[in-house]
């Protein structure tokens, strides 16, 4: 493939809900720009853009793809991105790396909470919009019920393009409003899908012209006078309008069969802005602005997505925010300071890679082998400025992961740690308290993804498991003990006595005083008393959990002048802990997080009675911006495990949340006592 100019080149992703028919528009679209021969099946796994074995193997997308298209003098960078909410990783780099956005919708789903929140997260990152809804040929579907939707939500800004009727013998037909002209295509009959009638096409063309005067005094004046625009007038009209947000076209088709694909395809290519046209956040002299793609410029880009190839190595896909990068060009990673030339440089294919002799300003590229390059690095020829790299979503899903196979420890961790360079919405931690490696996720399907790509890509097999819980051990009153500990074996013997005060406190780390008179212990011993306590706390007499909230006071003891040491007195210490801390009401305690969960109004009964049910205490509630309301709670961690679940299924996906911890407090006696019985 040649080389393109900036001014050349259009970035556009395809977003949406899961199962709305972005995979299949992508690979229409390809067809149509005769770069493939059919347009394949997600649930025959026959499409270009799915191209990976899971995603075959699931029947959908899991990661973004990328396909470039030639049409004419241009080229199409086509974005097709995951909708499901455990795999949108993939949404963020493909809308970050796209210059516009198309939401695809399904004409019998309708406008549904993943193309959304992708549609409210384009227009936040000031990226230009517009709609496809497909799936015209489905049961039930109803076109102008979406249409309505989307109007009732953000009103004049969505402008129809492409509307579908009936002719005769329910023939389905498509209205293009740019030309004025009606197209039919395969002679596909309509099921039961909503058209609209005669009298709505025209209100929605008059929907259209209204949208176009407002672009434009002089089209205003004409669309007063009752003057007709020109086809040049409406495509100029609508890229400008575009461009400025102030119009979201919508148009219409079925992907599968290709009906209406071209009238998309041609408009879209026409009105979506190219890459020297759109801009990038950059910091620059500590400043943050937004600059657009300039090929003139110093060379530099940014690592927006990493793929673990078993057998190429890490791939990184990169897009060039000024210069022409090509396989000689030095560059310096921006945050690691390593200077290396890119060697060969790529553009992808779905699941394959051309190489390239460079790629300007604007467009995308992959390299292999990058040393040391991450999702979000800068790589520039030198110093300058620094690219806001992506935003991802926190992981809020863990499971405790355990190898089937005796050995594989460290290659599961090594296989983690690069399926985690891939999707950044991937952590591992090993937790040192509870000895446990702990894999977190965006929800259950996405853990179990990742747990087949172990398999798939490297090999290797493990057990899931719910992460323990760290809880802690304290005393609710206080005690005074003595701990004596006197051994004789021939020669030197052994002797250290202690006596100690137990009592609560809100420290978590142990406090030690010493309140001895009459020089009764040493003061040489006082550290090694002090040792013995700080190594008993280390676990609590009930389950083994670390111990908080105590003070230990030596008060009192004895030794001798010949036996006694810092051992004996390490030795009677830890004694006086033994003997003391289960006569002082020892308790456990659970620790407790913040949590903070926005969701709609329809949502917020059934998301307050499942906080109640997790045992959790609402303590306070504001409304929010898009009529949704925060609800802020203290909740116990341990119950906690599956809410990002039970979340999706009440609010459908709307709801975030985010916990934090707070702090330890007592847990209940029913269920210390399973706790315990659980460590016996």
């Amino acid at each position: 493939m040649k080389r393109y100019s900036t001014s050349q080149i259009k970035n556009i992703a395809l977003l949406g809900h899961g199962g709305s028919g972005k995979t299949t528009l992508a690979d229409a679209l390809l067809y149509y720009g005769k770069a493939t021969e059919r347009i394949g099946k997600t649930g025959d796994g026959t499409t270009v853009m799915d191209c990976e074995a899971e995603e075959k193997k699931r029947g959908c997308s899991l990661s973004a793809s990328f396909y470039p298209l030639e049409i004419g003098d241009k080229k199409i960078n086509i974005i097709d991105a995951p909708g499901l909410f455990d795999a949108s990783a993939g949404a963020y780099e493909a809308l970050y790396a796209a210059d516009s956005a198309v939401l695809v919708l399904s004409g019998k789903s309708g406008y549904t909470v993943g193309a959304q929140q992708n549609f409210e997260r384009a227009r936040e990152m000031g990226k230009p919009a517009a709609f496809f809804i497909g799936k015209l040929d489905s049961t039930h579907a109803h076109f102008y019920r979406v249409i309505s939707r989307l109007t009732g939500l953000y009103g004049a800004i969505i402008c129809p393009v492409v509307v579908p009727f009936i002719e005769h013998e329910k023939v389905v037909c498509y209205v293009d409003f740019v030309k004025d002209t009606a197209y039919t295509y395969n002679g596909i009959t309509a099921t039961e899908c909503a058209m609209p009638s005669n009298d709505e096409i025209e209100q929605m063309r008059s929907i259209m012209l209204e949208a176009v005067a407002s672009t434009d005094e002089a089209l205003m004046e004409k669309y007063f006078e009752g003057e007709t625009f020109t086809t040049e007038e409406k495509l100029r009209a609508l890229k400008n309008g575009v461009k400025s947000g102030d119009i979201c076209p919508v148009f219409c088709g079925i992907q599968q069969t290709g009906d209406a694909v071209p009238l998309f395809a041609d408009i879209i290519y026409e009105i979506m802005p190219s890459a020297n046209e759109s801009e990038i956040s950059v910091i620059a002299a500590g400043q943050e602005k937004k600059v657009a793609p300039d090929e003139n410029a110093t060379a530099a880009a940014v690592v927006f997505k990493t793929v673990a190839d078993p057998f190429v190595g890490k791939l990184s896909f990169f897009k060039v925010v000024n210069g022409v990068l090509s396989g000689d060009t030095k560059l310096k990673n921006m945050r690691t300071g390593e200077e290396f030339r890119l060697g060969k440089v790529m553009i992808a294919r779905a699941g394959k890679q051309e190489d390239i002799d460079a790629v300007s300003a604007g467009d995308i590229g992959v390299a292999a082998k990058i040393s040391g390059a991450s999702t979000g690095d800068t790589i520039a020829e030198k110093d300058g400025i620094i690219v806001k790299p992506p935003v991802f979503p926190a992981s809020e899903y863990s499971m405790a992961v355990f190898p089937q196979n005796k050995g594989d420890e460290e290659k599961i961790a090594n296989s983690l740690a690069r399926l985690c360079e891939e999707d950044p919405t991937i952590s591992v931690e090993y937790n040192n308290e509870t000895r446990e490696q702990v894999l977190s996720g965006l929800g259950e399907q996405h853990i179990d993804i990742i747990v087949s790509k172990l398999k798939q890509k490297f090999g290797l097999g493990i057990v899931l498991k719910k992460p323990s819980v760290a809880y802690r051990e304290t005393i609710r009153k206080s005690v005074k003990v003595q701990g004596r500990y006197k051994k004789q074996s021939g020669g030197h013997g052994q002797f250290g006595d202690v006596w100690i005060e137990f009592e609560p406190t809100d420290s978590e780390e142990l406090v030690f005083e010493e309140k001895v008179f009459g020089g009764a212990v040493p003061k040489n011993f006082f550290p090694a008393v002090e040792k013995g306590l700080r190594d008993s706390v280390k676990t609590g007499v009930l389950a083994g959990y670390p111990m908080v909230g105590i003070k230990a006071t030596l008060v009192d003891g004895s030794y001798h002048p010949v036996d006694s040491s810092e051992m004996s007195f390490k030795t009677a210490a830890s004694l006086a802990f033994k003997d003391g801390v289960p006569k002082a009401s020892p308790v456990l305690l659970e620790p407790i997080g913040t949590l903070k969960v926005i969701t709609n109004d329809e949502s917020l009964g059934d998301v307050i009675g499942e906080i109640n049910k997790r045992r959790g205490r609402v303590i306070g509630m504001a409304p929010t911006e898009n009529k949704m309301q925060e609800i802020v709670a203290e909740t116990p961690i341990s119950e906690m495990h599956d809410f990002s679940t039970a979340m999706r299924s009440i609010t459908q996906g709307r709801a975030k949340f985010t916990l934090t911890f707070e702090r330890y407090e007592q847990l209940p006696e029913m269920l210390a006592k399973d706790v315990i019985a659980a460590k016996a």
